[in-house]
């Protein structure tokens, strides 16, 4: 069971090398305070308490509820919060992202596991379903077969074993008024298109949902250049319509608006900046030997006439997608430095700027795992738009429903 001292200090957002330097303590003694081993002073508590107070609530009217699954650190909740949404119930496997979405989120209940061992009748009854399912293949073993024989088959059938399956089981025993559900781009193309011929039948046909469709592009919201299908759907046919978006002009937001500005503006933050102009620390520029790696690698597949290669940016520029394996080199989205200097990966704070969280937001684990909590979430103002379009129609379910079921009184 974590200390007290553990989860105060996951709220903060501190590293252990931050908690010692502004506790005034050696990392040994952090480190056995967070493993039990002895117990702090009082006063070391009420300063983790004054900086790890719980962030404030995304203000909304409660006019709806909603559960959260396969839900990281929380991007598809923020979007819905933002639309007057309340979040009952929220699944996600990674222990590290859950320490993320704790420290962002402290609800006084747990986070369930793995949503493959979730009962349906354990997850409170719900307005709104959302979900960043992963995508993986959907078996065909056996579907050829029962249509040979001429026997029927259901969406158990065609999904079982994959995790869309259980956003499936979800949505038909408890029949929320709307679900959204995001998944990469290529899902439209995924086995030959299979994958997704799957899921809008077993939506529409199995389900009974009206279902909406759009590949939506971040670089309206955000200066990066990354397209991600969304699935929204209703329960009965609504004049929902993608085109009731506002989309601000693709690309107006540039990088620099997320990178860090090193002129002292900005307090320093964790070892992401130091010193008093709160500089990028010098661990985020690539070594000579990366640096050379990623020129040799770069040229070696343009002779071949493949675009492989890395994403060299500039703060007028917009970047490239960020993926979870950003960890690995930055490749992806690399920032320029001055004349003859290596160039530099985004910090994780940089990440959760570009995708769409606010300076608030806090960041309680390794860059490692921060670098693809950031890779793999929505970048949250996209979605916040689609919420938004869809908060009339919620609504409007949810009242003809109540009027159902006063007339049946």
């Amino acid at each position: 069971m974590p200390t007290e001292f553990d989860r105060l200090l996951s709220r903060t957002g501190w590293t252990i090398a931050e908690a010692a330097k502004r506790l005034g303590y050696s990392e040994r003694h952090i480190f056995r305070w967070k493993n039990g081993e002895e117990h702090p002073r009082e006063a070391v508590l009420a300063i983790l308490r004054a900086e790890g107070a719980a962030p404030q609530p995304v203000q909304n009217d409660g006019a709806f509820t909603f559960i959260d699954l396969f839900a990281g650190i929380g991007g598809l909740r923020r979007a819905m919060e933002a639309a007057g949404g309340r979040c009952l119930f929220t699944s996600e496997w990674d222990r590290y992202a859950q320490k993320t979405y704790h420290a962002n989120y402290p609800d006084n209940r747990p986070i369930a596991g793995d949503i493959r061992e979730v009962d349906e009748a354990d997850v409170p009854p719900h307005d709104v379903l959302v979900a960043g399912f992963p995508c993986q293949p959907f078996s065909i073993a056996g579907v050829s077969k029962k249509n040979a024989l001429g026997r029927a088959h259901g969406f158990q059938d065609e999904t079982q074993g994959t995790l869309f399956f259980d956003v499936a089981r979800l949505i038909k025993y408890h029949r929320p008024a709307a679900f959204l559900l995001e998944n990469v781009k290529n899902l439209k193309s995924h086995d030959k298109g299979h994958t997704f011929e799957v899921i809008k039948r077993t939506l529409t046909e199995e389900l009974g949902y009206t279902i909406h469709t759009r590949i939506l592009d971040a670089g309206h919201f955000v200066p990066q250049h990354r397209e991600r299908i969304v699935i929204v759907g209703f329960r009965d046919p609504v004049h929902f319509s993608f085109d009731d978006m506002v989309l601000p002009s693709y690309g107006a937001r540039r990088l620099k608006a997320i990178l860090h500005p090193e002129n002292g503006i900005e307090r320093p933050e964790g070892h992401f900046t130091e010193g008093p102009d709160a500089r990028v620390s010098a661990k985020y520029t690539l070594t000579d030997k990366l640096w050379r790696y990623l020129q040799d690698y770069a040229a070696k597949h343009k002779a071949k006439g493949n675009g492989f290669g890395f994403g060299l940016c500039g703060p007028e520029d917009i970047s490239r997608t960020l993926s979870a394996r950003y960890y690995k080199d930055g490749s992806e989205i690399l920032v320029k430095r001055g004349e003859g200097e290596n160039p530099r990966r985004l910090t994780p704070r940089e990440c959760a700027r570009l995708m769409g969280y606010e300076d608030s937001f806090r960041i309680p684990v390794s860059d490692t795992q921060a670098y693809k909590q950031f890779g793999n979430s929505v970048a949250v103002p996209v979605f916040a738009e689609v919420a938004k379009v869809m908060r009339p129609h919620i609504l409007a379910l949810m009242a003809a429903q109540k009027g159902k079921a006063r007339r049946r009184a």
